[in-house]
């Protein structure tokens, strides 16, 4: 029997709910007379705001509060930004629902600065992502990069409050929340990669609920998650941290699917890059054929031990 209400366990910044409403808006079209409630829960991800992710225990800390409130009954289904969701879930969560990807570009923010290029010496710019790190170094060694965490709103604030001269964030965070008029320029592929899975949102649910998983299910894009699950196989092959700056980009071609795929140094900005074809009904391979001819190259010594 499917339930008539569907309780939705997400984190309380204004992008999370954009995301979370914009689900509960999918649900009750799809589903008419569905009722949809949120449930805002604070992670530990979204209260360590004074450290990078990667030294507190990565982007898992976004989901372990949605989770509980599944594992106990306060909510049915947990919505989540694709990119902070680990290569492995925990044992008995499913991926019930990965909607259309919007933008995966990254996106320069800036209040006097046209793009990247136009950055005088040293400028000061604003990111805690490690693969943003990396291929800001790789392009312009001379800049000054600094740690920039908290919501979008907090990062755009301390932009304008002059503590950094530009910073990088996700484009399709920004148009989500209608903020697309800060955006200066777009940092995309195949130049620059973004995070495995950047700008889909994903619906997470127990797997053990079948008439939940039914009424998701009318909400998953096969393109999409066709295309992210190469670039997720990817990163689970390369470890699946956030400790590593890691870019992937998956398309689907005329002949099936492209995926090009990044391991990069923070420090140094050295980068390796590989990339290859194949059909798609085999994703997860694709994925993994990527990240061997990284290892190949090298990357080995980029990842944890």
């Amino acid at each position: 029997m499917s339930p008539s209400i569907l309780r939705i366990a997400t984190r309380k910044s204004a992008l999370a709910l954009w995301q979370a409403e914009h689900v509960a808006a999918q649900l009750r079209a799809a589903h008419p007379g569905l009722a949809v409630e949120l449930v805002p829960l604070s992670t530990r991800g979204d209260e360590i705001v004074d450290r990078p992710l990667a030294a507190v225990g990565g982007k898992g800390l976004f989901l372990k509060e949605l989770e509980v409130a599944m594992l106990e009954d306060h909510a049915d289904l947990a919505v989540h930004s694709l990119k902070d969701v680990p290569a492995e879930l925990e044992p008995g969560f499913t991926l019930a629902a990965i909607l259309p990807r919007a933008d995966a570009a990254d996106a320069f923010v800036s209040n006097a600065w046209a793009d990247l290029a136009a950055l005088p010496p040293g400028a000061r710019v604003g990111t805690s992502s490690l693969r943003r790190q990396a291929q800001l170094r790789a392009l312009r060694p001379d800049l000054e990069l600094l740690d920039l965490r908290g919501n979008v709103g907090t990062r755009l604030a301390k932009l304008d409050a002059g503590q950094y001269d530009a910073i990088v964030l996700a484009c399709a965070g920004l148009e989500r929340l209608g903020l697309h008029a800060r955006i200066r320029g777009r940092l995309g592929a195949p130049d620059w990669l973004p995070a495995p899975g950047q700008a889909a949102i994903a619906v997470e649910a127990r797997a053990d609920r079948p008439a939940v998983l039914e009424l998701l299910a009318a909400l998953d894009d096969a393109d999409t998650r066709t295309t992210v699950a190469a670039e997720r196989a990817m990163n689970q092959a390369l470890g699946g941290s956030c400790s590593v700056p890691v870019g992937a980009w998956c398309v689907l071609t005329e002949h099936g699917l492209y995926l090009r795929g990044l391991v990069g140094d923070a420090a140094g900005g050295r980068l390796l890059q590989a990339e290859a074809e194949a059909g798609a009904d085999d994703p997860e391979g694709l994925g993994r054929r990527v990240a061997e001819a990284l290892l190949a190259q090298g990357a080995g010594e980029f990842l944890p031990r």
